[in-house]
């Protein structure tokens, strides 16, 4: 199923931008190398968001001359949202079609800065985003925002957990996975990259989408110690429907995904207070 918009007729949504970007990323231009990257996004209720960050990837990667698709891992279950659980579905898509590697990509995050680096991770895993870049997180041992990884890279360290029901704290897990595999991780210097945090556009209105901090049952205790039993390979979900969408030739594939939540194992998947 494909379905158009053209961002020319919805300027109430995101002002007069207009986008001009590529109708595909997957072009067989050999100057864009043998790698193909899957650019994986959690999403849950993001419209205007996603109008702006489809086209804006497009652009953006194929001027660096990007081999890329686009997923979009939509949430569609009435369990809390749940960013690890759909970046694992998102691989397993991306790895189905032919992408090598994954950038995990915020959709509120969009690079500004022509520099960055959006290829193939050879050495280890590239955390785009870096604390020193990304406009909100600055602690050290932070990975989220965008990271990059190879198929491999991936599967070696099982994917993310999948037992972070609401917001925060996958990453951190994370990156102890990563750690505990000995994968190195690698990020630009400030030498390289000096547009501190004006790097990335970050459109994450708190007042307007809320997060879920809550912690319910053994929840809080549990976001801290590291998850050996769930990951990639334990990860359950049934896709709804897939849809091709285009936005002024810009085209990504949206995934309508329900999670299986078991509620012996992690109870806070629903709010017991709603």
């Amino acid at each position: 199923m494909m379905i158009t918009f053209n961002l020319m007729k919805m300027s109430s949504f995101i002002g007069e931008t207009k986008w001009f970007c590529f109708s595909d990323g997957d072009s067989d231009d050999e100057s864009r190398g043998p790698h193909q990257l899957g650019v994986v996004v959690p999403y849950r209720d993001r419209f205007e968001e996603l109008l702006e960050f489809v086209p804006h990837m497009h652009s953006y990667l194929n001027a660096k001359k990007v081999k890329h698709k686009i997923f979009i891992v939509n949430q569609v279950d009435k369990h809390r949202f749940n960013r690890a659980a759909l970046l694992n579905v998102g691989f397993l898509e991306a790895r189905n079609n032919n992408c090598d590697y994954i950038a995990m990509h915020d959709v509120d995050l969009l690079p500004l800065n022509k520099d960055l680096y959006y290829g193939f991770p050879e050495k280890g895993p590239f955390h785009v985003s870096a604390p020193f870049l990304h406009p909100k997180y600055h602690y050290k041992t932070f990975v989220g925002g965008i990271l990059i990884m190879s198929v491999a890279q991936f599967e070696k360290v099982n994917g993310l957990s999948n037992r972070f029901w609401g917001w925060g704290r996958e990453d951190d897990e994370l990156y102890l996975r990563m750690r505990e595999a000995k994968l190195s991780i690698y990020r630009h210097s400030s030498k390289q990259i000096k547009t501190g945090y004006d790097t990335f556009k970050h459109d994450h209105d708190p007042q307007k989408r809320k997060r879920d901090y809550a912690r319910f049952y053994d929840q809080k205790k549990a976001s801290f110690q590291r998850d050996r039993k769930t990951g990639l390979s334990t990860v359950k979900f049934n896709i709804e429907k897939r849809t091709s969408l285009n936005i002024n030739d810009a085209t990504c594939v949206i995934l309508n995904v329900k999670l299986d939540c078991n509620v012996e194992e992690t109870p806070w998947c629903d709010n017991p207070d709603s």
